[in-house]
């Protein structure tokens, strides 16, 4: 469109606005407008009162689902504009018979904009992600107000006059706005069946675990990505020209995104050979717990200390990686100690093996095994080995609960642990020995 029209477009579109406001300025639409304003005043008031109680009564709320808190929260939020919503219905419906319908039109028009509003609010709800939530609550309110104007279609012309052109492809306004509005929605929908996908395989206990979450990140791909393109087409753009620009972007992301993609790989590669999967205890490095999930870029593993560490799936491919439960729960904890000389290693082995049987976690169809390994300076050395099924329960806290069973186990058969004494002795002659025998004449 050249400069001539768009011109010609703004001056019609100044004069309807003109001709708009003119008509507010006659008596009983300036009757209506402040009649709008009193019943938003009494909103105002009534509604702050009545968020007060609500919130009040929320905050006894307990056990209830996320979706509900998150429904009562908005509703809580919107209260004024639903108080608002039901007076102007109420003084429209009594204006109506009581006078000229064209006495009330304007109120009735702000009654389905304001009614409208609300009805976004609790639609967005259905959107998780707040940034989205945000853009789709601003763009619908501002349809739905364009549309009880009657100003939609002008509004549209006015957006596509506001184009730019490379070649045979015209890109407007307007078709941004149609493309996020499509592509927000297919996004929606598009987290909606993942979510609700993920679900039914992640229940599903004849896949493995690594498998489940290689399916799950391989449907939210193709979802996304068909959502994505699809949105793309259906507001009129030409995916030929994309694909080369994808193409050669690629190229140059592929150099400088090195890291990213090998993370990326590495992640398929541990869904693929199923070395890790969520549940397994591992240790690397100094990092020790139990993963919560796998992602594309890294693995989410919790420590017994609560501390949530992200390890990139490549330090997990090329690191070495103790896994405490690849093939199975079992694991085997060895504790040292030692006895005096003058007790019994035969007694000494017995007990420390029924100590360790006491203690719960310990298994008891593999029972524990007591061996002598050496003779120490004071003592007699001992190795206790036993075995546990669930290493997410801790090592440390296990390890402990032996001791103390050896500990109480010992003291009741009167088995000594031996410990290093010192004997300090005063040479005659010493400066020491002389101060001590002055202050004893003294």
């Amino acid at each position: 469109m050249d400069p001539t029209q768009i011109t010609d477009l703004l001056g019609d579109t100044g004069g309807q606005v003109l001709s708009f406001l003119e008509g507010l300025l006659r008596r009983w639409n300036l009757y209506q407008i402040g009649i709008s304003l009193i019943a938003f005043a009494i909103a105002l008031a009534v509604g702050r009162n009545l968020r007060g109680r609500m919130r009040n009564w929320m905050r006894g709320l307990e056990g209830r689902p996320k979706w509900q808190l998150r429904w009562l929260l908005a509703i809580e939020k919107r209260l004024i504009l639903i108080v608002w919503a039901l007076l102007l219905w109420g003084t429209y419906l009594v204006m109506h018979e009581m006078t000229w319908p064209s006495r009330s039109y304007l109120i009735a028009i702000l009654a389905r904009i304001v009614t409208a509003w609300v009805a976004v609010e609790l639609v967005v709800q259905l959107v998780k992600n707040r940034a989205l939530r945000r853009l789709l609550r601003w763009g619908l309110w501002a349809y739905v107000t364009l549309y009880f104007f009657g100003a939609v279609e002008e509004t549209a012309a006015f957006l596509d006059t506001m184009a730019i052109t490379f070649g045979s492809f015209r890109l407007s306004a307007l078709a941004v706005l149609k493309a996020l509005v499509v592509t927000g929605l297919l996004f929606t929908f598009a987290r909606l069946i993942s979510s609700q996908t993920s679900t039914q395989i992640r229940r599903n206990e004849d896949i493995s675990p690594s498998m489940r979450e290689l399916i799950i990140k391989g449907v939210q791909l193709f979802l996304y990505g068909a959502a994505f393109f699809i949105g793309l087409k259906a507001v009129g753009f030409d995916l030929t020209g994309l694909a080369v620009l994808s193409g050669a972007i690629g190229v140059g992301l592929g150099f400088g995104l090195q890291k990213v993609v090998s993370n990326l790989v590495s992640g398929v590669i541990i869904l693929l050979d199923k070395s890790i999967k969520p549940g397994d205890v591992i240790s690397l490095g100094d990092t020790f717990g139990w993963i919560n999930a796998l992602g594309a870029r890294y693995a989410s593993i919790t420590t017994r200390d609560g501390k949530e560490y992200l390890i990139p799936n490549e330090d997990l491919i090329t690191g070495q990686v103790v896994n405490w439960s690849h093939t199975n729960d079992f694991v085997r904890l060895d504790l040292y100690f030692g006895t005096s000389y003058g007790d019994d290693p035969h007694q000494v082995r017995k007990i420390a093996v029924e100590a360790a049987q006491s203690v719960d976690r310990v298994l008891t169809h593999k029972p524990p095994v007591c061996h002598i390994v050496g003779f120490g300076d004071s003592s007699v050395d001992y190795i206790l080995r036993f075995w546990i099924t669930d290493p997410t329960g801790g090592l440390t806290n296990v390890r402990g609960n032996v001791y103390l069973a050896l500990w109480d186990a010992f003291k009741a058969n009167g088995i000594s642990i031996p410990f290093p004494q010192r004997e300090v002795r005063v040479l005659e002659g010493s400066t020491l020995a002389t101060r001590q025998a002055q202050q004893a004449l003294d």
